[in-house]
């Protein structure tokens, strides 16, 4: 996988490059902005993490021009702040949407943080380099990046975001709780990244006890000084007993690291890792010397953070260029989604009745792959899940469009089959292999078989943050190849309304002659199109829909389904617009049989705009637009108290925790000219699902600095005391003071328990047994629930859990047994999924845990660097042909540090840096 030694790199006389530090000195090595309450001025993992993704993007930019654009030019991007938005409006175009690119980021930083937190990691020196377990650590880091290889190339980016997010944790701990940086070291590690390199000096912690001359002059051949007793082990530390200890260790060039706890237990003469929580700091030698923060409290060694931070982030960005080696550029776009575009996800039924929905799949596949070939919108994945009854799948994934038309093309309608059909089955199939932030688009005209899936579906939609769109062609006069076995229900629909609801999407109703011309909304969602929130959400007779358009938007289109007699369209100069087909005073509208899409003329007028609607039932009306100003959203629970304070993320907010609500605006770099007032949010509003009602308008507090869009809010408790779905609304102004209103894609839900399900480190390995850990607790009452597993593919999955009973605060642990076959297909993913119903209250949603695990062969450690011209890609270490690297980083917090340059190379690229203000 990786090279067995460092590529060496010289600089030549035609070389010029230049590094620009800039490590924002407001923003740990703790997990994430939040820690930043108890340690201000410290470096997180967050920060490192997304600073050393930013810098090899732009290397990846300066290396490869733009199709049709001019060539990024380096000094744009020196001495100012480094931002996404800046990098995509740069090399995609102005306006280009950077939000794809900074959710993956995210991902990774919250994997990343989450190992301080999970159960089976929080506490394993193995992971952190703690207690001298160096040789151990590196084998962890590699294996993770190893599976970050085999995840990215079996296209589940998901998993491989959360094993590079390990990767990232364990190699940036490593220069905060090892002595590398004591050691007076100016690079990182040469060799920890390399398998066949072996770590050199390290420490024992069960030998003849060592204490270099430098250190201890008075120790003579055969004598004992006083106060020296003999032991079994590397002294490494003194004794300290103040917060700040920058003499406690004892100066020998051995490399060794810090214990932490009681597990294991520090032998004598060991360093502790240090800290308010660390229990092994309060035995002998104490005081410790962590530097992971700036607080002495926290950090014994907190003197050296920024020089800890400054080597980690060099060693991230080395790890970052060996996945772009290895994996070549596309695919190392694809795993950061270093694109403004979406993939394409098509759940299709095959029945004998589908011809013309799937002969409308065809044409729009074909539409979409002709028309964004080459350009920065061509889809990056495509998915493909057939069903029909009894059957469903197998799922074809591709990032090649011919592969994935070739794959549509050979779908025909074939056989009868009653309905019901197995569609929410394929819609999970296509879930679990679709990348968050997606569109998924269901080609039906039956309700489901499998209504059972229908909540697990829904909270599959929200934690992947898919949405779905079934165009559904129920046309009772249509009897020939389908047969119906009864008298099918009218609310037999009603699973796709719920998981449309639950996923931000919709459920379109037409006839067959009608689908080509209503399936072209597939094509407008692929658009980075934005859903603007309606007040109220839904249509009330006698009342019109209200939403607002500020300067930002673009494109604006309305689309109305149902049995419509008429509606209007008011702009806010008082203009109206009917539903005569054809071109009108605001914009041109097209009919399809009982589908209304009404397209603006631009630019649209600002400000409040009215649709009113007159119809039979409570037709749908969206609104959607173009714009790159949007905005993600996550929650997490606040860890005060811990040796590394910070928010534990969460999928949905729990009942009766408090939790913290994070937003993040996108679009901010690429909306306004330098000196332009800043755009300002205020607060959110949250919103009763589905009936629309306001729970409540939580303000939003900076983060930061405001060019990074950061904002924080406490949810409510009212919120937050009994399970619901809400949707969140998010509220600012213009630079001129003009409103800016933006809906989140999708709801959330505040679930009733916390459900923890997580698995040791590591990958699965044929014909393998794997203990999975759970954890169930309850914040807002007691709970009676009954417990489910299953597991895709269909491997044996046991519990020694079927029911718990919980009072108010109280966990239970529970334990999984995974067993997976010989049979098991190497670079394979499994999704486990548990589910926690309660046994008395039907009306509370299940709460559901869902994690991903990687089917892997093992490899001995001297197969991790195989010889140049192993058959295997993933594990071949020719040395990359890696081309100058010059690095900038964001430096949000002010101007670069400039110092004496020095030559040096990480993971192969060359640098000219200048450190000397570290």
């Amino acid at each position: 996988m990786l090279p067995t030694e460092v590529p060496q790199s010289h600089p030549g006389p035609s070389v010029l490059l230049l590094l620009q530090l800039l490590l924002p000195p407001t923003s740990a090595f703790f997990p994430n902005i939040w820690s930043l309450l108890a340690a201000p001025g410290s470096i997180t993992h967050q920060d490192l993490t997304e600073e050393a993704a930013l810098n090899v993007t732009l290397q990846l930019f300066l290396e490869r021009p733009p199709p049709g654009r001019p060539p990024l030019r380096l000094e744009d991007f020196l001495g100012r702040t480094l931002l996404a938005d800046d990098l995509f409006a740069a090399y995609f175009g102005p306006g280009s949407p950077s939000r794809r690119f900074r959710a993956a980021l995210g991902e990774v930083s919250r994997a990343n943080a989450a190992q301080d937190f999970l159960p089976t990691s929080r506490n394993d020196p193995d992971l952190h380099f703690d207690a001298e377990r160096l040789d151990q650590g590196r084998a962890q880091l590699v294996g993770a990046l190893r599976e970050t290889l085999v995840a990215t190339r079996a296209l589940d980016h998901t998993l491989a975001r959360q094993r590079l997010g390990a990767a990232l944790h364990a190699l940036q701990d490593f220069y905060s709780h090892s002595n590398w940086v004591e050691l007076g070291e100016q690079q990182p590690h040469p060799h920890l990244l390399w398998p066949r390199q072996e770590l050199q000096n390290l420490a024992q912690a069960a030998s003849s006890s060592r204490l270099e001359a430098a250190s201890c002059p008075q120790l003579t051949e055969g004598a004992v000084p006083i106060g020296l007793v003999p032991t079994l082990t590397d002294p490494t530390c003194s004794d300290c007993e103040a917060l700040s200890c920058p003499g406690n260790w004892l100066g020998f060039t051995l490399l060794t690291s810090g214990y932490f706890g009681t597990h294991p237990p520090k032998p004598p003469g060991k360093c502790s890792h240090g800290g308010h929580f660390d229990l092994s700091s309060s035995q002998p030698p104490r005081g410790g010397i962590n530097k992971d923060s700036t607080s002495p409290g926290f950090s014994p060694h907190h003197m050296l953070h920024l020089r800890a931070a400054k080597l980690a982030l060099l060693a991230s960005i080395q790890a970052f260029g060996l996945l772009r080696s290895r994996l070549g550029d596309r695919d190392f776009s694809r795993l950061l989604d270093i694109t403004p575009a979406s993939s394409l996800s098509f759940v299709l039924d095959t029945t004998g009745s589908m011809g013309e929905e799937i002969n409308a799949a065809k044409i729009q596949a074909r539409h979409i792959v002709e028309q964004r070939r080459g350009s920065p919108m061509e889809p990056i994945h495509y998915v493909l899940v057939p069903f029909h009854d009894p059957g469903f799948g197998p799922v074809f994934t591709t990032s090649d469009p011919d592969s994935f038309w070739q794959q549509l093309n050979e779908i025909h309608a074939l056989g009868g089959g009653d309905e019901p059909e197995m569609c929410l089955s394929a819609l999970q199939l296509a879930l679990l292999h679709t990348p968050p932030l997606s569109d998924i688009f269901v080609f039906t005209d039956a309700s489901p078989k499998d209504a059972f899936l229908t909540n697990q579906v829904e909270s599959l939609t929200q934690e992947r943050r898919c949405r779905v769109t079934f165009l559904v062609t129920e046309d009772t006069s249509r009897v020939q190849g389908r047969a119906r076995r009864e008298i099918l229900s009218p609310l037999r629909f009603e699973p796709y309304k719920a998981v449309a609801l639950a996923s931000g999407g919709e459920v379109i109703f037409t006839k067959d002659q009608h689908i080509g011309d209503v399936a072209a909304i597939v094509g407008d969602s692929m658009a980075a199109l934005v859903t603007l929130p309606l007040d109220p959400p839904f249509v009330v007779p006698g009342r019109p829909l209200v939403f607002s358009v500020d300067g930002l938007l673009q494109k604006i289109t309305v689309r109305i389904h149902g049995d419509v007699s008429s509606f209007w369209i008011k702009n806010p100069a008082g203009v109206s617009q009917d539903q005569k087909e054809g071109t009108g005073p605001l914009g041109h509208t097209h009919r399809f049989g009982q589908f209304w899409m009404v397209t603006m003329h631009d630019p649209p007028q600002t400000g409040t705009w009215e649709i009113q609607v007159t119809a039979e039932d409570t037709p749908g009306v969206r609104v959607q637009a173009q714009t790159s100003l949007d905005f993600l959203f996550h929650f997490g629970i606040p860890m005060e108290d811990g040796p590394h304070p910070g928010l534990y993320p969460l999928t949905q907010p729990v009942a009766g925790l408090q939790t913290q609500l994070l937003v993040e605006v996108t679009g901010l770099g690429s909306q306004a000219n330098p000196g332009d007032p800043q755009l300002h949010f205020s607060h959110v509003i949250l919103r009763g699902v589905p009936d629309g009602a306001e729970l409540g308008r939580v303000p939003l507090e900076p983060v930061g600095p405001p060019e990074r869009g950061l904002l924080a809010a406490s949810l409510p408790p009212t919120l937050l005391s009994t399970p619901r779905p809400f949707s969140l609304e998010l509220i600012g102004q213009d630079g001129a003071g003009r409103r800016l209103h933006r809906a989140a894609p999708q709801p959330s839900t505040v679930v009733p328990v916390l459900l923890e399900l997580s698995a040791p480190s590591g990958f699965l390995a044929p014909g393998s047994k794997v203990p999975l850990s759970l954890r169930i607790a309850s914040f807002s009452g007691p709970q009676n629930l009954d417990l489910r597993t299953s597991v895709n593919p269909s491997f044996s999955l046991t519990s020694n859990l079927s029911r718990a009973h919980l009072e108010l605060n109280e966990s239970v642990w529970g334990r999984l047994w995974l067993e997976v076959p010989d049979s098991a297909a190497p670079d394979s993913v499994v999704m486990v999924t548990v589910t926690a119903a309660g046994r008395e209250d039907s009306s509370v949603p299940p709460t559901h845990a869902f994690l991903r695990l990687l089917v892997l062969a093992p490899a001995p450690q001297d197969q991790l660097a195989t010889p140049t011209g192993s058959s295997d890609p993933t594990l071949t270490t020719a040395t990359p042909a890696f081309s100058p690297f010059t690095l900038v980083t964001q430096g949000r917090a002010g101007a670069g540090l400039v110092g004496s340059p020095w030559w040096g190379t990480v993971g192969g690229l060359l640098l000219l840096r200048g450190l000397a203000s570290w």
